[in-house]
């Protein structure tokens, strides 16, 4: 039976030309169909929206004099304290399909700390609290941004402060829109010690309200949104 399999196949009956004819050229041709579909499978999946698809997104930048970042901390002596950061940098990408796509970031500088007070406001710059010497900024990287209510968002990211990261959730009201100028208001709370700062003369409050009222610039058409 094995003597007469062979005899009877198709290599063995056809001269060589005729079988490279009949056989490997449709082989071949199968080959090459199916490379085709390959082909087109990886084009549409790549054109179509996913989520990392730069359609629709916009690159904003948060106008360093026209942001304001206040804190306010409760202290038994004078009830609370408020103060002020200055804006370093930032950036913001904006998918407009999607907001809950968008990502924020922004470095603040800790040295500008501001209260109005150049004794109190040499004292937080000090070991005793940001000790800006050895970390010059503060700096937030969103990982999650989802719509709450209406126009209210929850944007959820990684602090940064004194060298230790902490997650945190900001309430973000969306404000007025013009142009290539956008506002919004944002507020959240943390605990200080979270972030290393345990020092308690004065009976400083542990708790610190944060309230950002920022200003975005619109600085390119279209950009990934990260």
């Amino acid at each position: 039976m094995q003597l007469l399999q062979s005899e009877l196949a198709p290599e063995s009956i056809l001269p060589a030309p005729l079988y490279d004819m009949a056989f490997k050229g449709a082989r071949v041709q199968r080959e090459k169909r199916l490379q085709v579909v390959i082909l087109a499978l990886l084009v549409v999946s790549l054109a179509a929206p996913g989520p990392f698809s730069s359609a629709r997104a916009s690159a904003w930048e948060l106008d360093p004099a026209a942001t304001r970042i206040a804190f306010s901390v409760k202290n038994l002596s004078v009830a609370y304290v408020d103060g002020t950061f200055r804006l370093a940098s930032s950036r913001v990408v904006l998918d407009d399909g999607d907001l809950s796509r968008s990502t924020i970031e922004a470095v603040i500088d800790a040295d500008s700390v501001d209260t109005d007070e150049p004794k109190r406001d040499a004292h937080l710059r000090s070991a005793d609290f940001l000790d800006v010497t050895r970390y010059p900024t503060i700096a937030f990287r969103s990982t999650r941004v989802e719509q709450a209510d209406g126009d209210d968002w929850k944007v959820t990211g990684n602090l940064t402060l004194r060298g230790t990261t902490r997650p945190v959730v900001l309430d973000v009201q969306r404000s007025t829109a013009e142009g290539s100028r956008a506002s919004a208001h944002a507020s959240t709370a943390i605990d200080r010690r979270d972030f290393g700062i345990t020092y308690s003369g004065y009976a400083v409050g542990k708790q610190v309200a944060i309230t950002i009222d920022a200003v975005g610039i619109k600085t390119a058409a279209d950009a990934p949104p990260g």
